[in-house]
């Protein structure tokens, strides 16, 4: 399970600014595509202070579902529009348009 954590936040580290990939993307990518939600768990328990760029990983339909985390969907959905994905409702957006493909 270590190798797979340490693949998952090598993945989401390179998501760049502006873009977004779904669980499970990151799950695939990191060699498990069934595991979008270990995927989850482990960004859920990132520290608060953390490098790693959480808020890029949603759900593939375009919407922020994050919850049971010391982050809230408000705080994702603030820091996604400070890299200027615009929401088409209170916290879903065109994920096509933004998708990160590697």
């Amino acid at each position: 399970m270590r190798r797979f954590k340490n693949q998952v936040i090598a993945i989401v580290k390179k998501i760049p600014l502006g873009k977004v990939a779904s669980y499970g993307q990151i799950a695939v990518y990191a060699g498990i595509p069934r595991a979008a939600r270990a995927v989850g768990m482990i960004l859920n328990k990132l520290p608060q202070d953390t490098n790693v760029p959480w808020w890029r990983v949603v759900n593939n339909s375009g919407t922020i579902s994050i919850r049971g985390s010391i982050f809230s969907r408000d705080d994702q959905k603030s820091l996604l529009e400070s890299e200027g994905i615009k929401f088409k409702n209170e916290y879903e957006f065109e994920i096509e348009k933004y998708r990160y493909i590697r």
